[in-house]
């Protein structure tokens, strides 16, 4: 089992943690993590874009002038996609881009991304976020103690002081053990959890 290295929110060693392999200590599987964000990335697309077609434009429902004779090029329609007012060759319609992964896919994913995370040295466990007052600067304080910018702080449970102290600043966001998702953990430079946190990471995944 992988040990980690655990720090208070003065950026000082306090300890060790020895995390799960289960979840902290899998292969990890790229072509899973991959899917995992393509589908997350593309479960947010709303699929409302539309444009009309030429049957669906109003008007052009007789021939312009008659077929021959007039030195015009042959006319069906002033509604034909040539036409100014005419409709879209090939208009985009609602469609659904909704990508669906099975449940054991998205576990295996999240696990690989954690252990990523895990041998990277980009796994930061602290033993707890503890604020008397919402105030983002003793936030920020926390984060450059630990020497972190970018980052996804994972918490235990729902404390405001924390979530609301971090809110404002750029390139931090907060979650809960129970809603990190792969696209998150991937995409912000560092992921720093409390203990409580790993625990119930541990155990809904283990």
């Amino acid at each position: 089992m992988a040990n980690v290295s655990v720090y208070n929110m003065e950026g000082k060693e306090v300890g060790t943690l020895e995390l799960n392999d289960a979840v902290f200590g899998v292969e990890v599987n790229e072509h899973l993590v991959h899917l995992a964000v393509v589908a997350q990335l593309a479960n947010k697309r709303q699929g409302t874009q539309k444009a009309k077609t030429r049957s669906e434009v109003s008007g052009g429902g007789r021939k312009p002038w008659r077929q021959k004779g007039t030195g015009h090029a042959r006319q069906g329609s002033t509604r034909s996609p040539q036409w100014k007012g005419g409709g879209v060759v090939f208009a985009p319609t609602p469609r659904d881009y909704t990508i669906r992964l099975n449940k054991k896919e998205k576990r295996a994913a999240l696990k690989s991304a954690l252990t990523s995370r895990v041998q990277d040295n980009k796994f930061i466990v602290v033993d707890e976020f503890k604020f008397d007052e919402i105030k983002t600067k003793k936030f920020q304080n926390v984060m450059d103690n630990l020497k972190v910018s970018k980052a996804l702080v994972v918490l235990g449970d729902n404390d405001q002081n924390t979530v609301l102290s971090a809110r404002n600043i750029a390139g931090v966001k907060t979650a809960q053990a129970g809603t990190i998702n792969v696209y998150d953990i991937l995409k912000y430079n560092t992921v720093v959890a409390t203990k409580a946190a790993v625990a119930s990471i541990e155990e809904v995944y283990a």
